[in-house]
């Protein structure tokens, strides 16, 4: 099993793993314009996140939600679409690991961000909505009101936010890492614009036949290829991490080299 960098695949601690790339990462790229973004979900072993349908699906086991709550500590801010806010009411903190919250983001392009949504209320930090110009004032009014901070940001051609763009907002807005926790329409996005730095996927062993992740909206060609791939194995979930291409190349990435696979374990 190995990368399109034929580097070899290896079992690591993730967690320390991640910690070491996110230094290097940010040290390296001081004048990038964009933060380092950590793309991180759970799916199912056929590629699934969620049944069709909608609704919440429950893949992650204990130890994998606390690695969750792990890198989130490790990041400046985190990342989600609107549709997470309006299925599972997140709030975004840090709570089965020691650290700070991250900010929360979210993707709005049309300001359907409830009022009253927990991340309007403590202990929760109040979140960045990004939205387009032309969404409605009122409602940018009543949540900023409610102590969200509203940005205006360009959207593309298919209504959803330009992420280049508003990544570069936020790395001007002082935060350095952002890690994404995405629904099927946010990882597509960022997969698609090419946007994240690394991956961080726990797949469950349980086949779902339901929404995949990646849904098949973009040709296959502008998806990024997964360099110098690490995995953990976690109570049953296999949590697999590597360097992403991006639009700014692999940043933080190690030069590959050739060498001789390391097979899965049975």
């Amino acid at each position: 099993m190995n990368t399109p960098d034929d580097l070899p695949v290896r079992q690591v601690d993730v967690i320390e793993k991640l910690r070491k790339r996110l230094a290097q990462a940010q040290h390296r790229i001081g004048d990038c314009p964009s933060p380092v973004t950590t793309l991180t979900y759970a799916q199912s072993i056929d590629g699934c996140i969620a049944p069709f349908g909608g609704g919440t699906l429950q893949l992650s086991n204990p130890e994998s939600q606390q690695l969750t709550h792990q890198i989130r500590a490790l990041h400046d801010a985190i990342l989600v679409g609107i549709n997470t806010v309006l299925c599972d009411d997140p709030s975004l903190t840090v709570r089965l690991a020691s650290g700070s919250n991250p900010q929360p983001i979210v993707l709005d392009s049309r300001l359907r961000f409830p009022l009253d949504a927990k991340l309007l209320r403590d202990p929760c930090v109040r979140p960045i909505i990004a939205t387009g110009k032309f969404a409605c004032e009122k409602k940018a009014e009543q949540l900023i009101a409610a102590g969200a901070h509203v940005i205006r940001v360009p959207l593309q051609a298919d209504g959803l936010i330009d992420l280049p763009q508003l990544l570069r907002r936020i790395k001007q807005m002082g935060f350095h890492s952002v890690m994404v926790e995405g629904g099927a329409k946010v990882i597509t996005s960022v997969m698609a614009s090419r946007v994240a730095d690394q991956l961080l996927l726990a797949i469950c062993p349980r086949f779902v036949g339901g929404l995949r992740a990646v849904n098949p909206t973009h040709a296959w060609e502008q998806m990024p290829q997964l360099h110098d791939v690490h995995y953990q194995v976690m109570a049953g979930d296999l949590v697999v991490w590597g360097h992403l291409e991006t639009v700014d190349g692999l940043k933080g990435a190690p030069t590959p080299q050739a060498s001789v696979s390391n097979p899965l374990p049975d």
